[in-house]
């Protein structure tokens, strides 16, 4: 019996990965890498002060800046290639040290010491690791045509970077609007799943601690995943032409996010609340059938979406059943009080969502 939930986690964990690996983006992401690849590496022999012999260096560098948003295509392309300058410097630098007659292993430790060392400059980002990796290339491989061998790395490594850029932003430039929308209303689905959750368990009379506290880290886990997406998003419009016939679907996502974050964030503290405080359960503060009652009509009031026929009448029936719990609470502070006054932003911010 112990084994069982590794051997779900491990299946679930393969199922979130084949998902990941099949999925549309992925897959289109993957063909345009390929064919910038390809494409980079046949015409890299025409590449003006990079030899021939050094044609390989293109796919890498298509590899370089192939990222799943155009803007983080440029960018990472960019650094990628200052970083490679930086490493190029150093690596002839390590020549410099090794014509002057210091040992070869001496001139490779500086040479890969100092790249590490300058890989700790955050600014440069995917450029950081190339730091290194160019200079340690150019100090093995350059030898006694350091100089050309620099030139046509240098060439033919930033020809493949602008193939890859071009391919992003000239076939089906990624824009991840439509994901981010549905991933919001996944994590709209698990407030609504932990408010329903809550309201069962006042109903029956036995708060699982335990399991709420499983749930709401749950919804935090799925927060964080989703803050991520939606940033894909919102990056991923920046220099797409596809993003100008997107409408308004960003800013209905921007929306969307700071109320469910917001939302989300209060059902983890009714969820917490409610698990530790038994006064919210014996009834010697507040209602708890009104409380049970309260949670199931915020739930449905976060669950409607903004325009359906229902959603102002389920509006409305949560902020009564919330003012009917608070009623019997009272005035003052107080666990009870605290739900009170969760439940009513929560069924405040439920107007925006789509």
């Amino acid at each position: 019996m112990a084994s069982t939930p590794p051997r779900r986690g491990i299946a679930g964990a393969l199922r979130s990965a084949v998902g990941e690996v099949l999925a549309a983006s992925r897959l289109i992401l993957a063909l345009k890498t390929a064919l910038a690849a390809a494409v980079a590496w046949y015409l890299a022999p025409l590449v003006p002060f990079a030899d021939a012999e050094y044609s390989y260096y293109a796919p890498l560098g298509v590899l370089v800046a192939m990222y799943p948003t155009v803007v983080d295509s440029v960018r990472s392309g960019l650094l990628a290639l200052l970083g490679l300058a930086c490493g190029v410097a150093l690596g002839l630098g390590g020549l410099a040290i090794i014509s002057a007659g210091a040992p070869g292993i001496v001139a490779l430790g500086l040479v890969v010491g100092v790249g590490v060392a300058l890989g700790g400059v955050r600014e440069l980002e995917a450029g950081r690791d190339w730091i290194a990796i160019a200079g340690l290339f150019v100090l093995l491989l350059g030898g006694q045509n350091a100089d050309e061998f620099s030139l046509s790395y240098l060439a033919t490594m930033a020809f493949g970077v602008v193939v890859g850029i071009a391919a992003n932003y000239l076939v089906l430039p990624p824009l991840y609007l439509r994901e981010a929308g549905d991933r919001l209303s996944d994590l709209r689905g698990g407030v609504v799943a932990l408010l329903t959750r809550i309201a069962e368990m006042m109903d029956a009379g036995e708060i699982d601690a335990a399991e709420l506290d499983r749930d709401a880290d749950a919804l935090a886990t799925l927060v964080g995943a989703v803050s991520v997406d939606v940033q894909d998003a919102d990056r991923s419009r920046r220099g797409n032409p596809r993003a100008r016939r997107a409408g308004d679907a960003s800013e209905r996502n921007s929306r969307r996010w700071w109320a469910l974050e917001r939302t989300a964030f209060f059902a983890r503290d009714v969820a917490d609340l409610v698990s530790r405080n038994p006064e919210l359960r014996d009834g010697s503060r507040g209602r708890p059938e009104l409380l049970a009652e309260a949670l199931r009509r915020a739930a449905d009031a976060v669950a409607a979406p903004l325009g359906a026929p229902e959603a102002d009448e389920q509006l409305a029936a949560a902020a009564d059943a919330v003012d009917r719990y608070a009623a019997t609470v009272g005035d003052g502070i107080g666990p009870s009080a605290a739900v009170a006054s969760s439940l009513g932003r929560i069924t405040a911010m439920s107007r925006p969502f789509a």
